[in-house]
């Protein structure tokens, strides 16, 4: 625990501007990002008496080892930088909002020149509209049924786009009038992004236009007695207004607008959000975190506005936003809204009113997504916190191990042999902690050897940290140990090519877990120990979780820990386990089906994925690229004298495959020179 007067500036070295600051501890990892109007003023309440300062600020300042700052020129400015310092450090200490669920959205694909509406979940892609999110995606698929039937945009697949346009032949929608069949040439690409814009116009609100212009349709068709016309209009204008009844109108003035309420206790607090468009409730998606720092409503909403609209652009940021506490900038944030925008942005606190009335329904929602969440983490809380406890008590260790590092072998008959490392901090996976390894040193199926490969990389990793941060003196190293070398170059993972400046970001093997777990018994025990003694590390507690019997083994001990089935910590420990075995057999099988995948050309120096299926498609098959002289292969595209001669001499080194065989008459396969088979 530091001291913070220890790394205190001096009052006169800190600016009275505008800016953010960054605290960093003593990894150099970034703990906590923050901006202020004066960065002295801010900096100040920091470093008073640590009895006036809030719990979690005091936690705050004492894991901290060092602070800096960065000065902007208006606050603006420094509300987006600290929204991007937030999203590429992940400071441990800042509020960040995590999605209590993954909400499906209605998509449109504009990028494509066929544009494609579909249900997606995830992270947003560039050229995409979005519209909700919406509680379930069965709402969304109704809704895209009734509006198909007026806008028949295309919704199928690239492969069965593609299908369709070779055959000739469009799918059912396209048989029944739900899609338009540009795969065939019914309509015009133009043709077909116009229905696209309108769809995405209507389901933005705009539905008054499409409603009466059908009507009007409607009504001069039946004068001129087109009946039949006239009621396939009557039932469009049914379709599209069932579409719409599926959203209630909310607010009578057709506004757009989203509204956020918050609900927090001491601990946690839970935000919800309704989008809504055209006055009426197009989508919902709530958010729940820790309140990991000294924060008010106020700096809960600022946080959730950040998050909300950091992405966005354009109309996806609506000309109204109501909140139920403005920021302690509310000028700063509404600026940095109408910039996302492009136009003004209203933010405020609803008075009276429709909207007064739903945002009350939003907090509503607010207050039961709290409790909700409480009810289920209590348990979850309780259940983690006994299981370390559990596990600390087992291995014998000080204390609790808050982080975790699991490690298993992964290979197909000896063949694509790797490794993978997962990380579980406080109970929890940590997901962008997660390596994977290739075992290099050697050839053939060998656990134990491999496991002692895969530790010693990972920690020699740990060390070169250490040592390039000032951390870790080098000092005489204890009999038998192996030293470090001064850099990662020659350690044989994927990851040698790092940054190595000290940018804050979460480094990669920097930080030393409590506790290792390998997949295996006591020789695989036995040969993760050895590394680390290699290393001269005794600090890191190293345990096996074998298969057979879930018998927990330690380095030195003839007899297993066993623990109760119904013990806690063994459970953790095989989620642990499990964990790591399903990251490095995925990797494993990537790995095998890449070498399946692999072709002769491969081997051939600068010589990309174009150019080699340029050659494919110029001789049809390998086989016939093989037969073909350095003069035919010059003949395709691109490819130069000295490339052709590569490519030759490659496939001349290649074994020949051997011959394809009926397997019900027993005849070998010939190919001839037209490529068929006989």
């Amino acid at each position: 625990m530091a001291d913070p007067s220890s790394y205190r500036p001096k009052p006169g070295q800190i600016p009275d501007s505008p800016g953010v600051y960054r605290f960093r501890d003593e990894h150099r990892r970034v703990i906590y990002v923050g901006k202020a109007k004066s960065l002295r003023q801010r900096l100040a309440n920091y470093f008073q008496d640590l009895a006036n300062v809030h719990p979690r600020t005091r936690t705050m300042v004492t894991t901290a080892a060092s602070v800096e700052w960065t000065v902007v020129a208006t606050e603006v400015e420094a509300l987006q930088l600290e929204y991007s310092w937030i999203k590429e450090f992940d400071p441990r200490f800042n509020v960040k909002y995590r999605d209590d669920k993954s909400y499906p959205y209605l998509a449109v694909t504009l990028n494509e020149e066929f544009p494609r509406v579909q249900v997606m979940r995830g992270a947003k892609k560039k050229g995409v509209r979005y519209f909700g999110p919406y509680g379930h995606a069965w709402a969304i698929r109704e809704t895209v049924d009734l509006m198909l039937r007026v806008f028949p945009v295309r919704t199928c697949s690239a492969g069965v786009f593609k299908n369709a346009a070779r055959t000739g032949r469009p799918c059912l929608l396209g048989y029944i009038g739900k899609c338009s069949a540009p795969c065939v040439g019914r309509v015009t690409p133009e043709e077909h992004r116009e229905l696209a814009d309108d769809f995405c116009d209507f389901m933005a609100g705009r539905t008054g236009t499409y409603i009466r212009r059908l009507e009007k349709d409607m009504m001069a068709a039946a004068e001129e007695m087109e009946y039949e016309r006239a009621a396939r209009l009557r039932d469009d204008v049914e379709a599209l207004k069932r579409a719409m009844e599926k959203s209630a109108v909310v607010l009578a003035d057709a506004t757009d607008a989203d509204l956020i309420a918050v609900a927090e206790d001491e601990l946690e607090a839970a935000v919800q959000i309704f989008h809504v468009r055209g006055g009426r409730v197009r989508g919902q998606r709530g958010w729940v975190t820790d309140k990991v720092e000294a924060v008010d409503t106020s700096g809960l909403v600022e946080h959730a506005l950040q998050q909300l609209y950091g992405e966005e652009t354009g109309d996806s940021v609506p000309k109204e936003v109501l909140v139920p506490a403005l920021p302690e900038d509310p000028e700063a944030v509404s600026q940095w809204l109408a910039g996302r925008r492009g136009s003004q942005v209203s933010l405020r606190i609803p008075q009276r009113g429709d909207k007064k009335d739903l945002m009350v329904t939003v907090q509503r929602n607010a207050q039961q997504a709290l409790g909700l969440h409480k009810t289920k983490r209590a348990s979850d809380l309780t259940t983690r916190s006994r299981a370390l406890e559990e596990i600390a008590e087992a291995l014998g260790l000080e204390t609790a191990p808050l982080r975790i590092e699991c490690f298993d072998i992964s290979h197909l008959q000896g063949d694509d042999v790797v490794a993978s490392m997962v990380v579980f901090e406080d109970g929890l996976a940590r997901k962008s902690e997660y390596r994977r390894f290739q075992i290099k040193g050697f050839e053939g199926q060998d656990d134990v050897r491999s496991m002692h490969e895969v530790i010693g990389r990972r920690f020699r990793r740990y060390l070169q940290e250490k040592e390039r941060t000032g951390e870790w003196e080098e000092s005489p190293a204890p009999s038998g140990a192996v030293p470090a070398p001064e850099t990662a170059a020659g350690d044989g993972d994927p990851f040698d090519n790092e940054p190595r400046e000290d940018d804050g970001r979460p480094k990669r093997f920097a930080y030393p877990p409590q506790l290792v777990v390998v997949d295996g018994g006591q020789p695989q025990v036995a040969a993760a120990k050895r590394a680390l003694d290699e290393l001269g590390i005794d600090d890191i507690a190293v345990c096996g979780l074998a298969k057979r019997l879930e018998e927990v083994w330690l380095p030195d001990d003839d007899d297993p820990v066993v623990l109760p089935r119904t013990s806690e910590g063994l459970y953790l420990l095989q989620r642990v386990r499990d964990e790591a075995h399903r990251f490095a057999i995925t990797y494993q099988r990537a790995k095998r089906a890449k070498r399946i995948r692999s072709s002769p050309l491969d081997a051939v120096s600068g010589l990309g994925e174009t150019r080699k299926q340029a050659l494919i498609k110029h001789f049809g098959s390998v086989k016939k690229l093989k037969q073909a002289t350095i003069d035919e292969i010059c003949e395709v595209p691109g490819i130069g004298r000295r490339t052709a001669e590569s490519v030759a001499v490659a496939l001349a080194s290649t074994t020949p495959a051997a011959p394809a065989v009926n397997t019900a008459t027993g005849e070998i396969i010939e190919e001839d020179d037209g490529g068929s088979t006989s």
